[in-house]
Order: C-alpha cells, then structure tokens, then sequence
C-alpha cells in the first residue's frame, strides 16, 4: 500500500535516528524498517519503506491483509505521515529557531512503536548514558520478549509484573529502576493504570496521572507525551541537552534560566515539541543526551 505523503519530510533521518537504537531492523540502502506491531494479541511485523525526495516522499507498507487496516492507522500515527510538516516548518521561518528549520527540514516528531515499550524504555534510559540506556533496554527485551523472523517484541506487563526485582538486577539494572519497571508493569497488569485513557487526556491530565507513579517524574512524564502520545506542544525545561543546545543557539555564557527558557518557548506554541526535537538535533552530541528522571 503507498501513501503519496505532503513535503517536506526527511525520511533519510527518520531511519538514521531510529538506527541508533539496535533493537530496531533498518535497512539503510533500501530505506526499510521492519516494524514491531501487537495487533488482537498476534505478532505482526509491517515492512515501511519510503522513496521519492523529502518533498515529493512516498511510504510504502506491506502488512498482512487481515491486519492492514488497524495496522495502517498505527503506522499513520507513529510516523507522522498525515502531519502537515510544512505548516510546522513555516511557523518557526519568522522565529530565532529559522536556521534549524531550514537545515533539519521535514524531520517529524517519530513514537515509539508502542505506549507501554515508550514507557519501560524512558523508565529504563533516566539518568543514563545513552550507549548504556540502550545495552540495557536491549537486554531486558532480548531476556523477556519475543523475536519473531529476526524482530523483537518488548515483553506485555503481564510478562513484566511477574519477575522479580532480582531478575532485572542479573541485566544490571539498579534496586530502584529495577523496582520502578516492574512495579509500573505491575499498575498496569492488574488495571490500575490505563495507557489507553492516557490518549485521551490533556497533557497536564496525563502528566499529573504518570508522576504518581514511584519513578515517573516531570520530565518522564514529558518524554511519554512526546515520543508515546505524540503531542505537540511539548518543551522539556529540564532536559540537559535542550539547556545546552539553547546555550549554543543564542551564545550564553551558561545554561538558560527556567524563565529564559519558557520565556523562549512561548513563541514556539503551537509546535514546542519540534523545536525540541530540532534542538535536540542541533547538537553534535545528539545521540546521547543525558536523562533526567
């Protein structure tokens, strides 16, 4: 199935910051990834491939007919493809963001496959160096989930609630982020916490729902509104690497206020979450931001 998607969007670096985690099966040349769905309890793994330039691209999706509708939907969700990118983009041309506008063009706001995997892997990457957050998350998912023809599938927080905390120390985890994950799972398992009700939420309604759970702070919250929910008109005041590509973009001596920075942002809204993204992309470090929790 194609989908003739709007330009600008630069799927080149969709896939290139999607391979920085080594769970995901991308092949470069081809401008394939191979997604991991959980549809009706089955297994699924759609084939996304993009082709065209950044302003004429076009997706292609190969999923089994019986699952293709809701599978489709997901996919739509997940990788912005029904996102105007270019009203995005034009809001930020009369902005001080402008420069990274025009260099990082068409780069949408990707989720995570999943809004329980979103969450095990925000709890799991708090305060981590990036390399590691990810070692980590690769064993957790390689002990406890589920490979099918060369994918992985996160485990369910069913699988999830039933370990114990020792079993997730074995991979080296922490007590506490040991504790944190499995205790999270365990909400959710027994239905004490909806991820589907997070949906449809305002963002200060899911933020205040997730930071009563033991481990899910303010800025962990965030990340799941950004890269689980996909909302919009997120800025993570707390996030090191936006203190810092801040720091660079208006020449400061030392990092940003937090009164600097919303002072900042209020001229981002309706799209703070792109110029997060996009200054996030702006440093050279980008790769490896370090996590709050």
């Amino acid at each position: 199935m194609d989908f003739q998607l709007s330009g600008p969007y630069n799927y080149s670096r969709v896939l290139e910051r999607l391979s920085y985690d080594p769970l995901n099966v991308i092949e470069k040349e081809r401008n394939t990834i191979k997604v991991p769905l959980k549809i009706y309890e089955k297994f699924i793994i759609a084939n996304v491939s993009f082709s065209g330039d950044s302003q004429n691209p076009v997706c292609h999706i190969e999923l089994p007919s019986q699952f293709e509708e809701e599978g489709v939907r997901r996919l739509k969700g997940i990788f912005q493809l029904e996102v105007p990118l270019d009203e995005v983009n034009n809001h930020f041309l009369h902005t001080d963001l402008e420069p990274l506008f025009k260099q990082f063009s068409g780069m949408p706001l990707i989720c995570d496959f999943d809004l329980y995997f979103c969450m095990m892997k925000t709890i799991i990457h708090q305060q981590l160096n990036i390399r590691f957050a990810y070692t980590l998350t690769e064993r957790f998912v390689k002990s406890y989930g589920t490979e099918k023809d060369g994918v992985w599938f996160y485990p369910s927080p069913e699988t999830v609630s039933k370990l114990d905390y020792e079993d997730l120390r074995k991979l080296q985890f922490s007590q506490r982020k040991a504790e944190y994950v499995i205790d999270t799972s365990r909400l959710i398992a027994e239905g004490k916490l909806d991820l589907a009700e997070l949906r449809v939420m305002t963002d200060d309604d899911v933020i205040a729902e997730l930071v009563k759970i033991r481990g899910v702070g303010y800025w962990t919250a965030e990340n799941i509104l950004l890269f689980g929910l996909g909302r919009q008109n997120l800025f993570p005041v707390k996030d090191i690497g936006i203190q810092n590509a801040l720091k660079n973009l208006y020449k400061l001596d030392q990092k940003p206020t937090l009164e600097e920075m919303l002072h900042y942002s209020d001229r981002w809204s309706p799209y703070k979450s792109y110029a997060s993204l996009y200054l996030w992309e702006s440093l050279d470090n980008q790769k490896a931001p370090e996590l709050k929790k």
